[in-house]
């Protein structure tokens, strides 16, 4: 940190226990500021006592690398939100939608709780899934999580058992498989 009017500067090593933090000292007399940041090492932290001139203050330096901060991520922004998805593909869906079914209906048929509700658990879940993948999903990036809320509701609501044993059973498959099968897919594109 260097400013072409500073005096004199020291610097003390603060105890663990405190946590960063970027302040200017008023306590001082106006006629001698003192600007107080924290350096961070590998190892331990410091306090920088920056005294400046009389009358020349700290902040417009501190305000125009805010200001740089600020600007660069609104840049961020404002480019994340040009972009644009793909828009799904039905035969992709589809197909998903199928390797979903298969192993849903495999997976629920080994557990106990479910009886003779599997093929309508399935059921639910598979329709809301293929829902979702023909209306929203456009490749990685908008996997979303609502769909495997809303099977657990609704196989809860439809007062079939196991909700929510269903519905994370979905969500593991679809984490696991449905990001992959896009990109091979669409051949590994980055859309």
């Amino acid at each position: 940190m260097a400013w072409s009017n500073t005096v004199a500067s020291t610097a003390t090593q603060l105890p663990r226990s405190q946590s960063p933090f970027l302040c200017y000292s008023s306590s001082l007399p106006p006629s001698s500021p003192s600007f107080l940041s924290l350096l961070s090492t590998s190892s331990s932290s410091f306090y920088l006592n920056v005294k400046l001139e009389k009358n020349h203050s700290p902040f417009p330096l501190l305000q125009a690398h805010l200001l740089s901060i600020s600007s660069q991520r609104t840049k961020q922004l404002c480019r994340a939100a040009e972009y644009q998805f793909p828009d799904p593909i039905p035969e992709f869906a589809e197909a998903e939608t199928d390797k979903f079914k298969a192993h849903l209906l495999a997976k629920l048929s080994k557990k106990d709780i479910y009886g003779g509700s599997v093929k309508d658990v399935v059921g639910i879940c598979t329709e809301i899934f293929s829902t979702f993948l023909n209306t929203e999903y456009g490749g990685p990036g908008t996997l979303l999580v609502v769909p495997f809320i809303d099977m657990a509701d609704t196989i809860n609501e439809r007062g079939l058992p196991g909700g929510p044993q269903a519905a994370r059973t979905a969500v593991v498959w679809a984490q696991k498989h449905v990001d992959n099968d896009w990109k091979e897919w669409t051949g590994g594109e980055d859309n």
